[in-house]
């Protein structure tokens, strides 16, 4: 079986989310199973396992919905792709997409990476959810992140085709930490500032949390850094903007907890990254974060300040921090690289050898 891996949404310097995991899962995959990448750049070899590989065209490209014609002439059986929208026609091959979450049909701002023609494109995409499935039903299976996401896709029949919840990995450190409490009283979020994420009430929480620090990792546009300074007493609140790999694990590793009060989400890997390290995480009482955050987790109202700062007030126990602390790290061992690609090859042997049975009976 030739499984090409589609790599050519990875970063070039530093990795994003869907970056890391392409990078990830490839390297990992490749250790149970020959692979070959496909690139849209030379200079992403520089983020990816040393392995064999293929140039293709960028996937921003008008010719994006006709690919499988470049990808058909090295003869994969299957290839698998960290994203849902690798254009499926003329293909003969066997195609496993992605769908990490569904959050843009309900926050439509397109990614400010992509050209203001394909940003109109994108919007108009998720005004109609009949664009989503019939892309989707030209595929042959998906993975999903979470069972959250698969149930809101069966809701609204977004594919007729089998979906695999396959959960995300995150690194583990080579020794389970032991941590007892927190060094400092720091709270650390990390993720955008989008209206949904709903960072306006970690900040206002401030007021009622003398001596707490709230660290915001993510890169911040300048007005609204300022906007949210001043609903925050002052010294509360430091901003990062655009915190390094080295800055975010060294914020979490002595930090009381990680802090989302998201009011929607498609996933939330930053739990799963604090969990792993032995950090608590005290999250808005959402489904999705319900099913990632476990049982550790702290949950509390994400229309109530008094709500997060009950849940902040329980942590400074310190039985039971140190509770959490442990159990968070021993419910984040399932988020790993070598069991997603366990799975990963198991859905890409079944559609290949659904797709050469379906040949067979032709």
């Amino acid at each position: 079986m030739k499984i090409i891996f589609d790599c050519r949404y990875t970063r070039l310097g530093r990795h994003d989310g869907i970056s890391r995991y392409g990078a990830r899962l490839v390297e990992e995959l490749a250790k149970l199973h020959p692979v070959t990448m496909l690139i849209q750049d030379e200079r992403q070899l520089e983020m990816l396992p040393h392995l064999p590989w293929v140039l293709g065209p960028s996937y921003t490209s008008p010719g994006e919905p006709f690919v499988a014609l470049s990808v058909n002439k090295h003869d994969p059986d299957v290839v698998f792709t960290p994203m849902q929208t690798m254009g499926p026609a003329f293909r003969k091959y066997g195609l496993v997409t992605t769908v990490h979450d569904l959050i843009y049909y309900t926050h439509r701002t397109p990614p400010r990476d992509l050209h203001w023609a394909l940003r109109l494109v994108w919007r108009g995409y998720h005004l109609w959810w009949g664009f989503q499935r019939a892309l989707l039903n030209r595929a042959d299976a998906h993975l999903v992140d979470s069972q959250t996401t698969r149930e809101l896709m069966q809701r609204h029949r977004l594919t007729r085709n089998p979906m695999h919840v396959v959960l995300l990995g995150t690194e583990q450190p080579a020794l389970p930490p032991r941590r007892t409490a927190p060094e400092r009283r720091d709270l650390v979020y990390m993720g955008s500032f989008m209206r949904y994420k709903n960072v306006d009430l970690l900040v206002r929480a401030m007021t009622s949390l003398p001596g707490y620090r709230l660290r915001l990792m993510s890169r911040v546009a300048p007005e609204e850094k300022t906007r949210l300074i001043a609903l925050a007493p002052e010294g509360s609140l430091e901003f990062l903007d655009g915190a390094t790999d080295e800055q975010y694990e060294a914020a979490l590793t002595s930090a009381t907890a990680l802090v989302s009060a998201s009011r929607d989400e498609g996933f939330g890997l930053p739990v799963v990254e604090a969990q792993a390290l032995g950090t608590p995480v005290l999250l808005s009482d959402i489904p999705i974060f319900r099913e990632i955050g476990g049982e550790p987790a702290g949950y509390f109202d994400p229309s109530s300040v008094d709500s997060f700062v009950s849940a902040v007030r329980e942590l400074e126990q310190d039985a039971e921090w140190a509770r959490r602390s442990a159990a968070s790290v021993e419910w984040a061992k399932r988020y790993n690289w070598p069991d997603a690609a366990k799975a990963l090859l198991a859905v890409l042997e079944e559609t290949a050898a659904r797709r050469s049975a379906r040949r067979s009976r032709r």
